[in-house]
């Protein structure tokens, strides 16, 4: 028996295309079975790391600014407004208060969604755990000194 070296199904030596994932039969052989689970716990984390895989730069940024403004930018993802008043010369500053402020609006729309009889019900734990996931991501981000986009919604530009 040959295990899919893409999904971990297991494939009929003379099969061409993996059944379940639809890959070439690039195949590995082994005795066992449990290798599968590895293979789909391998995929999950690549999907995962792709999807914080966001453009960063940090390297346009002045260090000095960056330094001076990581309370400011920790506060857009609380609060979008103060920085954008408090700090307004601060490019630094100004991307996280960017992306807290795209990360509130979507929580509006998804909030509005979520008001939507059954559907909205379900749905809304799943959105909700998902800004707060971004938000929280935003803050390292911001803790740390990077101006890296957040998953999903960071490409969008409001402010400039």
């Amino acid at each position: 028996m040959k295990l899919c070296t893409k999904c971990g199904a297991n494939i009929d030596e003379n099969t061409k295309f993996c059944p379940d994932c639809g890959a070439a039969a690039e195949t590995v052989t082994s005795p066992d079975t449990e290798a599968a689970p590895a293979a789909e716990k391998t995929d999950f984390s690549e999907k995962i790391s792709q999807l914080n895989n966001t453009a960063d730069t940090t390297a346009d940024y002045d260090a000095a600014d960056i330094e001076k403004n990581k309370i400011m930018a920790v506060l857009a993802y609380i609060i979008f407004l103060i920085p954008l008043l408090a700090a307004k010369d601060s490019r630094f500053a100004r991307f996280h208060t960017n992306q807290g402020l795209v990360l509130f609006i979507s929580a509006i729309i998804f909030s509005i969604v979520a008001a939507i009889p059954i559907i909205g019900w379900i749905i809304a734990p799943i959105i909700g755990l998902l800004i707060t996931v971004l938000a929280i991501i935003g803050i390292i981000n911001a803790l740390n000194g990077r101006t890296k986009e957040l998953p999903i919604i960071g490409k969008f530009k409001i402010l400039k």
